[in-house]
């Protein structure tokens, strides 16, 4: 008698911090949510971020600028991802099923210069290549909290569908992009189907970790199930 064996194979989910902590780096509940709805799912999730200098590091206790103090993007990264960590520009599209984009202000002094430029911004090279070698590969992308701003970049000439809540200025700016918002509640997810991305607001809305919770664990279910 002839027996067949059934391998179910994981989905491999590449995580993208830049940093560690929301003002400087990764926003910390949003990363822990998102790799914990990951664990939960049964992916197989690895966490990347740029080996790059931080452009700001700032003490959470009080807000202030340690303006003598330099940190590395991806060694605070690791802070989170307990260690294992990968570095962004030594990662192809098609070494994973989908990527998903943590917030934090680190995404918008890390990986890109909106912090500092305002709607004139622009994204780390390394990024754009990547999201938009992922978009042409039709793998799934999700972008949480401010990180929007990467894909409105990456795939503005795309109109891709996106939110960030609802925060004016940061809509005219993705707008200015080519990129097409759509207003959210943090409850809520929008789902642009054409170019497999999927945003929530996250911590752009949310008033504690449990409101953040919400909309994360839409995105990594819609994220998810864009790979069946």
């Amino acid at each position: 008698m002839e027996y067949l064996s059934i391998w179910i194979m994981k989905t491999k989910v590449a995580v993208i911090l830049s940093g560690c902590g929301v003002y400087d780096g990764a926003e910390i509940q949003e990363s822990v949510l998102t790799l914990l709805a990951l664990e939960k799912a049964g992916a197989e999730v690895s966490c990347l971020a740029p080996d790059i200098t931080q452009r700001q590091v700032i003490d959470h206790s009080s807000g202030d600028e340690l303006e003598e103090e330099d940190r590395n993007v991806m060694v605070e990264a690791a802070r989170i991802s307990r260690g294992k960590i990968l570095p962004l520009d030594n990662v192809k599209a098609d070494d994973f099923d989908a990527f998903i984009y943590v917030g934090g202000f680190g995404v918008a002094k890390n990986l890109s210069s909106y912090a500092f430029d305002g709607a004139n911004y622009d994204v780390d090279p390394a990024v754009i290549d990547l999201i938009q070698a992922t978009h042409l590969a039709g793998k799934p992308q999700g972008f949480m909290c401010i990180a929007p701003i990467l894909a409105a970049r990456a795939l503005g000439e795309q109109h891709v569908k996106l939110t960030i809540g609802n925060d004016a200025t940061t809509v005219t700016a993705i707008e200015a992009k080519g990129a097409h918002h759509v207003d959210c509640s943090v409850d809520s997810i929008v789902v642009d189907q054409t170019n497999r991305v999927v945003t929530t607001p996250a911590y752009m809305l949310a008033q504690s970790i449990t409101e953040a919770e919400l909309g994360i664990n839409q995105l990594v279910e819609a994220v998810l199930n864009m790979r069946l």
